[in-house]
């Protein structure tokens, strides 16, 4: 008997046996899949993509270092200008990592009343575009259910709005985003995806066994479309086998790459998460010391905002943990993206002219602000780049700081490390998503600090705040890939992510339709013969 033979039986024979239970789990996963496709497709949208903008204008206001001290507040952990309710900017100050955010008004030093609730409430009506009546509001700190840790941020403002609908908007402060959107429909389909895709209703303490059942289960998958590849090399037909046979082994010529493709990444996605389980590596920075910034930049506002089209102030750490304020330029109007730029030093000219560190003409328009739903869900993915460069400023003396931007992305990752510069084997700036640095961030741009031994990871840390967004191991990475660009079909980016999900979808259903449920009408069909079989062979021996 000939090799080709040998391998054509024994995969022919492998391929019977495991058609029940990979019928059923491309049942289970298929059906599951198309439910995370839908959420994308038709779950609820945000109307406008870009936060709210306002120019800062402080010309004649009262300096923020007098406002917090009169607060007694010495040390926060980010204290910077947000757009506030009806334009203009508010002060947004935070304590604390885990609490609500407080809020003054630049002219006065006052205090909003409720006022972290009343920016959450103000960010949502802008990005849903929405009038109704708020049920009700309350501040999340812990990821659950409807709200899971894929989201990455907290803590959240949960906004529930009038309605038969169910309208949820979960809104981070911080960064002035919407963290997540849910209705009625997309909270049920979201509970089918975690109850049959990830199986996360689980406990905590069997995790093992759902990695082993769903490995087994997916596993069998991948042996189904090993095992129909073979069978389609070794076997070949000169004409069609007719009825559910010849459909069924027709689409194995179309299906069972992605079968694998599917599978295969599945069980690589599974392994890599229990041996290094997913959690949001979010850490805002240490309390910044606020009392030393005695510089009021609102003095020299007039000199400062000069021909410059300020988008926010923040008060930050300096690579030497000195107090800074964080100028940052808007960007031409209707402009994304923006490339990698470099803070070179600049010799102020008296009275803050910063000849040489003016960066409003780096930023170049490369695109129109997304507008229309399609727009707005491509945009989601691919991120944009919402504001413009920016010019440090010391806040003890007012002088301009020659380091920039890279100078204090490395101070960041050396305090959440404590590893040396000298394990740095790249800095770079971010300004699109990307299968290492996730969409569900929602914070751009941010700057890439790639370490080796003995840190072996890349972290992404936002210099605007002093926070640690993301960080990767460079172990995660080729997982990170595979299920990027195998399992969500991320190749297919050029297609655009509307034409994306459809084409994953209809492969879905195909993979439903001709492998799943024709296999297991096959495989039925075959057991009740089998069992007819036996039975006529039983009564001939009886009659014996």
């Amino acid at each position: 008997m000939s090799v080709k033979t040998k391998t054509a039986r024994w995969s022919y024979s492998k391929h019977q046996w495991l058609g029940l239970i990979g019928g059923i789990s491309l049942l289970v996963w298929g059906l599951s899949g198309l439910t995370h496709i839908a959420m994308v497709l038709f779950g609820p949208q945000q109307a406008t993509f870009m936060p709210p903008t306002s120019s800062v204008a402080l010309e004649g206001a009262r300096p923020i270092a007098e406002t917090l001290a009169k607060e007694g507040i010495a040390e926060a952990v980010a204290v910077k200008t947000v757009p506030a309710p009806g334009g203009g900017v508010l002060w947004q100050v935070t304590p604390a990592a885990d609490g609500a955010r407080r809020y003054f008004r630049p002219a006065d030093g006052g205090e909003v009343t409720d006022g972290d609730r009343a920016q959450a409430e103000f960010l949502a009506r802008h990005y849903l575009a929405t009038d109704r009546g708020i049920r009700s509001a309350r501040l999340q700190t812990e990821f659950d259910a409807d709200y899971p840790w894929v989201n990455r941020l907290l803590p959240v403002w949960k906004l529930e709005f009038a309605g038969d609908d169910g309208l949820t908007a979960y809104v981070h402060t911080e960064t002035s985003s919407l963290a997540a959107v849910n209705n009625t429909t997309k909270t049920r389909l979201q509970s089918v995806f975690r109850a049959l895709h990830t199986w996360e209703w689980v406990p905590p303490g069997m995790d093992w066994l759902r990695v082993v059942v769903i490995a087994l289960m997916v596993g069998s998958l991948l042996a189904l479309g090993l095992t129909g590849v073979a069978m389609l090399v070794t076997v070949r037909r000169k004409k069609r086998l007719p009825g559910a046979r010849g459909w069924h082994r027709i689409a194995g010529y179309v299906l069972a790459l992605p079968l694998i493709m599917f599978s295969a990444s599945g069980i690589y996605h599974l392994i890599q998460s229990a041996l290094v389980p997913p959690g949001s590596q979010l850490k805002m920075g240490q309390p910044v010391n606020v009392a030393s910034g005695k510089w009021p930049v609102e003095t020299d506002w007039a000199l400062i905002a000069k021909g410059r089209d300020i988008a926010s102030v923040a008060l930050v750490e300096g690579a030497e943990r000195q107090p800074l304020y964080r100028i940052g330029l808007a960007p031409p109007k209707d402009a994304m993206g923006g490339g990698e730029h470099d803070h070179g030093a600049g010799k102020p000219s008296p009275a803050h002219g910063m000849a040489g560190h003016d960066h409003a003409a780096m930023m170049a328009a490369q695109a129109k602000t997304p507008t229309t739903d399609a727009e707005i869900r491509e945009a989601r993915f691919a991120g944009i780049k919402p504001d413009g460069p920016a010019i440090y400023l010391n806040a003890a003396t007012g002088a301009v700081e020659a380091s920039g931007d890279t100078d204090l992305a490395l101070a960041i990752a050396r305090r959440f490390t404590g590893a040396p510069d000298s394990a740095v084997t790249g800095v770079e700036l971010v300004t699109r998503f990307s299968h290492e640095y996730d969409f569900r961030n929602k914070r751009l741009p941010v700057w890439r600090v790639d370490y080796g031994a003995p840190v072996n990871a890349s972290l992404f840390v936002d210099t605007g705040a002093g926070v640690l967004v993301d960080r990767v191991a460079d172990g995660e990475k080729p997982e990170r890939l595979v299920f990027s660009f195998i399992h969500k079909w991320n190749f297919l980016f050029p297609v655009g992510r509307l034409a994306q999900n459809v084409i994953v979808g209809v492969f879905a259903i195909a993979l439903i339709g001709f492998m799943a449920v024709l296999g297991l009408r096959m495989d039925l069909i075959r057991r009740l013969r089998s069992r007819r079989h036996s039975q006529r062979r039983d009564e001939g021996v009886s009659a014996m």
